[in-house]
């Protein structure tokens, strides 16, 4: 019979000296490899998104109308959804290392390439080609992480990685309005181009970096001691950290609920995209014109979110609240997009809503990951993960081409904030449903 600990008994201070221990190894773990996959990702994202700042000329020297653009920014995620469960399972049977290095190299090489784009065709063809060598990248953290991390500590590492997100954004204000504006005709360039090719250079760095500093899973980490190895892998279960043999596409594909954890992602990621592609121009229309002060005006939101994801994610792993923080985190940021539809006159009060709009959304990434993985097969998270972003970031594909095309059409995002603000509701809903029929996470 199973007795429980009671405090100042001999298995209470046991079970905290565990603790303890426990604690400090994973604080060893996080210091040698999280810091080092959240400058990759930080860099990643920024590849990804700096057209959005791009945009304020590019558009303007090429010709290019909103809808162009949107398409431009859309075609990423063709890509990006075509390529995620390949690389998924290149990376189960080939190990990250090999993969990470795969996949920075060609993704630094097609951002520096951007510098070059000409015409329409050019741009949609190089943004096509970012998704697909990017790919897998982060359902690859995803999976990585879960070969290191128990579930009730997921949440708050994968939090880092989101806050890398709004850090991106921070980079993008500071960085990319100076190189933009600062840079422009320097060696015969446009500030557009600068900025493509000084800010895809990194990757073809970390990519060299991460050959030398990775190892593909506890087993192989030569600064682990064989008990701190040993003890890592007890704590993942008694289920091997890495598939050999498990569940492929096919089996994934049976899985109900797959489709409602990736309908649950659609909506979330339409939320966060939206805001990284169109935030610029909402600042924008809040009537700023200057393009280094809009830039520098959007790393408030991006700083405010990027340390709320952090606390938010903590405080959800600490409680093992995940299900009922994320559905409050979606139903605030939804009330925050479509209070933005109201027009605020001061750029404080839309500043505001902005930075609570992209705290909250941020904060239910993390979340979200924390309750999918827990909620899939430990065997099939390899395909697993990688299907359920692969049909979420479907949203990459449909949000950026109908934004652009709301915009056009009517000269106002305020027909996208609300139908946003509707999906956040929808996803709120979906994920109770989830964690309600099946009663995996808390």
């Amino acid at each position: 019979m199973l007795t429980q600990s009671i405090p100042g008994s001999a298995d209470g201070a046991a079970a905290q000296a565990a603790a303890r221990t426990d604690d400090a190894l994973y604080r060893k773990v996080s210091l040698r490899i999280i810091p080092f996959l959240f400058v990759c990702y930080v860099v990643s994202f920024l590849d990804r998104i700096n057209i959005g700042f791009a945009q304020l000329q590019m558009r303007h020297d090429l010709g290019f109308s909103d809808a162009m653009y949107g398409i431009g920014a859309a075609v990423f995620y063709i890509g990006y959804v075509l390529f995620e469960v390949p690389s998924n399972m290149l990376l189960e049977k080939y190990g990250a290392r090999k993969t990470f290095v795969r996949i920075m190299l060609l993704w630094g090489a097609v951002s520096v390439g951007m510098a070059w784009v000409e015409t329409p065709a050019q741009f949609y063809t190089l943004r096509f080609l970012l998704g697909v060598f990017e790919a897998g990248f982060f359902p690859g953290i995803v999976l990585y992480l879960t070969y290191w991390y128990p579930p009730l500590r997921r949440a708050s590492v994968l939090s880092i990685f989101f806050a890398g997100v709004a850090v991106a954004g921070v980079l993008g204000g500071l960085v990319s309005g100076w190189i933009m504006r600062d840079m422009a005709g320097v060696l015969g360039f446009k500030g557009w181009q600068w900025m493509f090719a000084i800010e895809g250079a990194p990757a073809l760095f970390l990519a060299v970096m991460a050959w030398y500093w990775l190892q593909d899973g506890p087993k192989d980490a030569h600064w682990l001691s064989q008990a701190e190895k040993s003890r890592l892998l007890a704590n993942l279960g008694p289920a091997p950290a890495r598939g050999h043999g498990g569940p492929g596409l096919a089996a994934c594909l049976r899985i109900p609920r797959v489709y409602l954890l990736a309908l649950v992602y659609f909506a979330l990621t339409c939320g966060v995209l939206m805001l990284a592609f169109w935030m610029p121009l909402m600042i924008r229309d809040f009537g700023v014109k200057d393009v280094l002060l809009i830039s520098l005006y959007s790393v408030i939101p991006n700083a405010i979110g990027a340390i709320g994801v952090i606390l938010i994610a903590r405080r959800a792993d600490r409680v093992a609240g995940h299900a009922r923080f994320f559905v409050t985190s979606l139903v605030g940021g939804a009330i925050a997009l479509v209070a933005l539809t109201t027009h605020p006159s001061s750029l404080v009060l839309a500043l505001a809503l902005l930075s609570v709009a992209t705290t909250l959304m941020l904060a239910g990434m993390p979340i979200f990951w924390s309750i999918a993985t827990a909620q899939l097969p430990k065997q099939a998270h390899a395909a697993g993960i990688a299907l359920v972003s692969s049909i979420g970031i479907v949203s990459g594909v449909v949000g950026p081409w109908a934004i652009g095309a709301i915009k056009t059409s009517t000269g106002s995002m305020d027909n996208a904030l609300y139908i946003q603000g509707g999906l956040l509701i929808l996803a709120a809903l979906g994920m109770l449903a989830l964690v309600r029929g099946h009663g995996a996470v808390k």
